[in-house]
């Protein structure tokens, strides 16, 4: 990797900010002064160093956000606040992208990294990766839906789904329930209930997987994975 490509990823400023970063002789690979900004690195077996502190390289970030409800799941837009504009500039420098898309008005778990492999991987419909959303639900959830959603059903445009694990939680003129689905199609949730004659009228992802919402994280927060729920990601990758 270029040096000034890594500086400016790790975010020491633009290219031209850094090529003048350079010309000042801070920066140093394994004690060596570097002042070409198209000198390649490998910050993975090399030390380096910007005046004198060392420099921890990451390649890949994995941030788990509690995506609050009027910001879309993109990394621009023209007319609304994205996702990313919620990170702090540290973690923008890293060019992530949320994994998959909420709704703009669905809150709740959203995986956001630089990972493109890994992200294939969790959306890939081969892997069967379970996605736990919590809804409120306009009209009476019955006995009925559970079965139909068990067995898939069929969207406005034709297409069947794959089961649904529904389960009621309360039942009412609103009622509460948790729905576990292995696909991602587009406003799938609101039309699996539209497809029994119902409507969604609050959503919230809890959990990709094994992968759980953090409790801790208000609306609009995020934090770094564990290790644990990395390896989790890791182990995901791995299956055939």
């Amino acid at each position: 990797m270029r040096i000034d490509k890594l500086l400016a990823n790790m975010g020491f400023g633009s290219r031209k900010e850094v090529k003048s970063l350079l010309k000042k002789g801070v920066v140093k690979r394994n004690e060596e002064v570097i002042k070409n900004s198209s000198t390649h690195v490998d910050p993975a077996n090399e030390i380096i160093k910007v005046m004198d502190e060392v420099l921890e390289y990451r390649e890949h970030i994995y941030l788990m956000m509690n995506k609050p409800p009027g910001v879309v799941s993109a990394t621009e837009d023209n007319r609304d606040e994205t996702v990313i504009d919620l990170l702090e500039p540290e973690d923008v420098v890293m060019e992530p992208f949320p994994v998959g898309r909420l709704d703009k008005d669905t809150e709740g778990l959203l995986l956001i990294t630089n990972d493109g492999k890994l992200a294939h991987q969790l959306l890939s419909p081969k892997k069967n990766v379970g996605k736990t959303y919590y809804a409120k639900i306009e009209g009476r959830v019955t006995e009925e839906d559970v079965e139909k959603f068990k067995l898939g059903v069929t969207l406005d445009d034709g297409y069947e789904t794959k089961p649904g694990d529904l389960c009621i939680l309360n039942r009412g003129e609103i009622s509460e329930i948790e729905l576990t689905i292995t696909e991602g199609k587009f406003h799938q949730v609101k039309r699996m209930f539209e497809a029994v004659d119902k409507k969604v009228i609050y959503l919230k992802r809890l959990s990709m997987g094994t992968l759980v919402l953090d409790e801790d994280l208000e609306l609009g927060q995020y934090r770094e994975l564990t290790d644990e729920e990395y390896q989790y990601l890791i182990s995901i990758t791995n299956q055939p």
